[in-house]
């Protein structure tokens, strides 16, 4: 097993879930001790203003504006300014109490950046409805009327203090809990994006760093990484469903957080949910240690399988499938990273990994290995089928 010491040591402390009450008594001392209850404060403020404030650096945090995938274009953008022109309600951006006056958006980002972008005169407005004639206009350039109007606009924010949660653990479940029921933008939370805004740090930029991985990319259709790529808007990238819901970077810690499958509960989403909060303690020594591992584990499956990098095989058709599947890369990167040690004999092995990993398909029964059950019983035995194959073949 190739666990670091970190993780080891992780799970000695179990993760601390309240406990059923059994009595009336029980449940209302609880309510009364104020557990399970958010603190918030209602705020309002001009746009001008707002916008202001995002300039400072210790105000809000910023990072989860450029990590969260893009998915409002400019004609949706424009939507909302529209929506400020003609004074139609918008709802309340969600914010969480990091610091003292110190933010984290839980929900609303896009409403953000949307009005940020247009008064930085980043966008033009775009598909306008109730004033089309205005279509074309940065915010520089404006009617003056029309530009004092909007300037006359506030936007609310909802604020969950810290008083909410004041242990980190606490507090880690509790955002959950409100990413998860929150939708007032429109576009739904999907949990990886949930987990890149509340669990940031070394861990969850290691994610988004390996998920631009050449090999990741290429094995699930998406382009080369280049670093300005979100704000060019490569519409290969931003058209692709497994960009957008940053299933690549889920796919990343998939390898990291199965490693672990021994403590695997909760189901597959509550289980990486897991790791990463208990994995966001993690030394810089220790995210090195996984990144060597990743890297060194990826070359050696790449230089195996080569296009057909985790493919599943086709019996009936004897031939690789056509699209990868998580469940398969699940099993070869893991079961590999058991053997990383022997990383040039598996390479110098791979006729006989290709064809024994065939073979894997041809005994075990169809679904093995593309995860239609993900009982902690389904992904140990994928797991242990390969790495117990790649062991017979280095016997």
């Amino acid at each position: 097993m190739t666990l670091i010491a970190a993780e080891k040591r992780m799970w000695l402390a179990e993760t601390r879930i309240a406990q059923e009450a059994q009595t009336d008594a029980d449940i209302n001392e609880r309510y009364q001790r104020g557990e399970g209850r958010i603190v918030v404060e209602n705020n309002r403020e001009k746009l001008p203003g707002f916008v202001d404030q995002l300039k400072k650096s210790d105000y809000m945090d910023l990072r989860p504006f450029y990590q969260r995938r893009p998915r409002w274009d400019a004609e949706r953008q424009s939507r909302l300014i529209e929506s400020f022109i003609i004074n139609v309600p918008v709802p309340p951006i969600f914010l969480y109490e990091k610091n003292f006056n110190s933010y984290e958006v839980m929900d609303g980002q896009q409403r953000i950046t949307a009005v940020r972008d247009f008064y930085e005169n980043k966008f033009a407005l775009k598909g306008l409805q109730h004033w089309p004639e205005l279509n074309g206009r940065y915010y520089h350039n404006l009617p003056s009327l029309v530009k004092s109007g909007i300037d006359r606009r506030s936007i609310s924010s909802i604020v969950m203090l810290k008083e909410s949660a004041p242990q980190d653990e606490e507090a880690f479940l509790l955002r959950q809990i409100v990413f998860e029921r929150l939708n007032t933008g429109g576009v739904e939370l999907e949990r990886q994006e949930i987990r890149n805004a509340l669990y940031q740090g070394e861990l969850n930029e290691l994610l988004l760093k390996l998920s631009r991985h050449p090999i990741i990319r290429g094995a699930w259709g998406l382009p080369e990484h280049h670093p300005d790529e979100l704000r060019s808007g490569d519409r290969a990238l931003l058209s692709s469903n497994f960009f957008q819901k940053m299933e690549d970077a889920e796919l990343v810690l998939r390898f990291f957080a199965l490693r672990n499958a021994e403590h695997y509960r909760r189901g597959m989403q509550g289980f990486l949910d897991l790791y990463m909060m208990k994995a966001a303690e993690f030394s810089h020594d220790d995210i090195m240690a996984l990144e060597n591992l990743f890297l060194k584990t990826i070359d050696v499956v790449h230089e195996v399988f080569g296009e057909n990098v985790f493919r599943p095989y086709d019996t009936v058709k004897n031939s690789w499938a056509k699209l990868p599947q998580k469940a398969f890369f699940d099993a070869v990167m893991i079961g590999t990273s058991h053997h990383i040690s022997d990383a040039e004999r598996i390479k110098q092995k791979k006729r006989v990994i290709i064809e024994k990993t065939k073979d894997l398909f041809r005994i075990h029964e169809e679904g093995t290995f593309t995860g239609r059950a993900n009982t902690k019983g389904d992904v140990q035995n994928r797991i242990n089928l390969f790495s117990n194959m790649i062991a017979s073949v280095l016997d």
